[in-house]
């Protein structure tokens, strides 16, 4: 069995090799290619990646290459992690938003919407890629932002089986079970629990949570709002969680507390992309260490948390027909009543052999409803214009956008955003 991985230079790749290496007698991986475009970069975790499966004792090839298709070719299963125009393109994101007094996060905002313009082509070119070189195979994509990618996957190469992943369910999961206290003495295996979440990718609430079987949601928040009660610096206003009835996922802070992420951008430099560039460099240096066969402790504050767990376990659900429950972005396919099918929602499924199927839910409740369509609106249509190099449809999206810029200059955010990034959007220039 072939796996690829699409922008096999990523720093996370360490972390999926040992989710793939800790899985071996379950899921019986032969070929694992990495891709990427970056051949110095691709050395140096490739070759570390090597000494890793090495030091395993071997249990499956690993081979490097530029060759997007020679990767992608017979692979049972690909995965996609890069970024286009890399981590300088996220600073210049970060950068476009602080001009203008907007939120320039990766993946929310104008940040988001910049980010998705340059990657969407570029993953529907995989896209088209599997379906010529690996029509069976299954396309697993963890390149934010996740929510628009997937809903670019679904519309425009509908033939190809794919979905999108996140580490912020799973992540979710085990800090709610550890503030149960029921880590220890259940192990670290997230099978025994299951969280209720709906939503879209970075947009979504967590309402119900059952271990073994047994509903503990009352539990959960009461110790959640004690948290709170207790925390004098705490990230949730507590008269706002009483009222939900349910726990944000973390990025709608930017929503329900725009002043605060305005005023943290004030205090750049370093930006996030500024530090993750510098904890990358020592990453590498880490990573091009000739005796090293382990990833180093300094991974975690790259962020990513559960990332090989979330991308092997999958993985190994599909392949092993497990039907197991997973938190994913798919099309919904009417699995919530009242809501167009064809939406991209990020929510729990079934995963077998026989696809990924989403599980029967409720919808989301009024006081949240609005904010979720407003943003599938904008995700819409960014997703259309990036397909297409539309600037009437740019405009538009950043128009609906709840985090956008006021009617009078949505046109100089546009141009700004598309001038800062002219050499990773042909479409919008040819």
């Amino acid at each position: 069995m072939k796996v690829a991985v699409v922008g096999g230079g990523s720093s996370y790749t360490p972390v999926l090799i040992k989710g793939f290496l800790d899985r071996v007698d379950q899921f019986p991986l032969t070929e694992l290619w990495l891709m990427d475009i970056l051949p110095e970069r691709l050395e140096i975790v490739g070759g570390f990646a090597q000494r890793m499966v090495a030091a395993q004792g071997g249990p499956f090839s690993l081979h490097l290459t530029t060759d997007r298709r020679a990767a992608i070719a017979g692979a049972s299963y690909v995965t996609t992690q890069l970024r286009v125009g890399w981590m300088q393109a996220r600073r210049e994101d970060e950068y476009l938003g602080l001009r203008h007094g907007l939120i320039g996060q990766e993946t929310t905002g104008v940040g988001g919407m910049a980010k998705a313009l340059r990657t969407i082509p570029v993953i529907l070119d995989i896209a088209r890629d599997v379906h010529d070189l690996a029509p069976n195979a299954l396309l697993v994509n963890f390149t934010n932002p996740a929510g628009l990618v997937t809903e670019a996957l679904a519309r425009f190469v509908p033939d190809v089986h794919s979905t999108g992943v996140c580490n912020v369910p799973i992540t979710a999961k085990m800090m709610i079970l550890e503030a149960l206290g029921d880590l220890e003495a259940r192990g670290t295996d997230p099978s025994h629990a299951h969280l209720d979440t709906l939503g879209l990718n970075h947009l979504s609430w967590h309402r119900g949570f059952k271990i073994d079987g047994e509903d503990v949601w009352p539990r959960v928040m009461e110790r959640f709002m004690l948290q709170l009660e207790a925390d004098e610096h705490a990230q949730w206003d507590l008269d706002t969680i009483r009222r939900l009835g349910m726990i944000p996922n973390y990025y709608l802070q930017y929503y329900y507390y725009p002043h605060r992420k305005l005023a943290a951008q004030q205090g750049w430099p370093p930006s996030r992309a500024e530090e993750v560039m510098t904890l990358e460099a020592e990453l590498l240096a880490q990573y091009a260490e000739p005796d090293r066969s382990e990833p180093p402790e300094g991974l975690l504050k790259r962020g990513g948390a559960y990332y090989s767990t979330v991308a092997t376990q999958l993985l190994n659900a599909h392949y092993n027909d497990l039907g197991e429950t997973h938190i994913v972005n798919v099309p919904q396919r009417g699995a919530v009543v009242d809501w167009p099918a064809d939406w991209v929602l990020e929510m729990p499924c079934r995963v077998g052999r026989d696809g990924i199927v989403p599980l029967p839910a409720e919808p989301l409740p009024l006081v949240v409803a609005g904010l979720l369509s407003q943003v599938k609106a904008f995700e819409l249509l960014t997703v259309e214009a990036a397909a297409f190099g539309s600037r009437e449809l740019a405009y538009q999206a950043l128009l609906a956008h709840p985090l956008g810029p006021s009617a009078d200059r949505v046109q100089a955010v546009l141009d700004d955003m598309l001038l800062t990034h002219r050499a990773y959007l042909p479409l919008f220039w040819h």
